[in-house]
C-alpha cells in the first residue's frame, strides 16, 4: 500500500482487468439498455458515459471508474434484480449517478452527440 496516494481514485483493477470488463459492457450494453430505457429518466447520459467509457482518449481512472459502474448496470445480478419492475433499476440509477458525479467533466459534447445517434439509430423504446 506504500504506492497509493491520499485522494487518488483506486480502480477495479489493472488494464488487462478493465479491458475485459470494457469488453463485457460492449457486449451487454446494448440488451441492458434497451430493458432499462424507459426506467432510466437519464439514458441519454448512461449512453454518453458508455462512449466516455470506451474511449481511447478518455484517462485511464475515469475509464475505470464508468466501466465498473456500466458493469454492475449491465451484471444480470445485482443487489436489487432488474426483473422487478419498478424498483429494478434503482441501484443501478445509485451507482450510475455516484460514478457521473465523479467524472462528469470528462464526458465531452462528442458523447453526448455520439449516443444521440445511437439513440436515434437503435430503436431501443420497442
Amino acid at each position: 500500500m506504500d504506492d497509493v496516494k491520499i485522494g487518488e481514485i483506486l480502480l477495479p483493477g489493472d488494464e488487462d482487468t478493465q479491458r475485459d470488463q470494457e469488453q463485457q459492457v460492449k457486449a451487454k450494453f446494448w440488451p441492458t439498455m434497451k430493458r432499462a430505457i424507459r426506467r432510466i429518466p437519464f439514458s441519454r447520459d448512461v449512453v454518453a458515459a458508455f462512449y466516455c467509457a470506451t474511449d481511447s482518449q478518455t484517462p485511464l481512472r475515469v475509464r475505470g471508474v464508468l466501466l465498473a459502474a456500466l458493469g454492475y448496470f449491465v451484471l444480470p445480478m445485482d443487489a436489487l434484480p432488474d426483473i422487478f419492475a419498478v424498483i429494478g433499476f434503482t441501484d443501478d440509477i445509485a451507482v450510475l449517478t455516484a460514478a457521473f458525479a465523479l467524472v462528469n467533466r470528462h464526458i465531452h459534447e462528442r458523447h453526448y452527440e455520439a449516443a444521440d445517434r445511437a439513440l436515434a439509430e437503435n430503436d431501443l423504446k420497442d
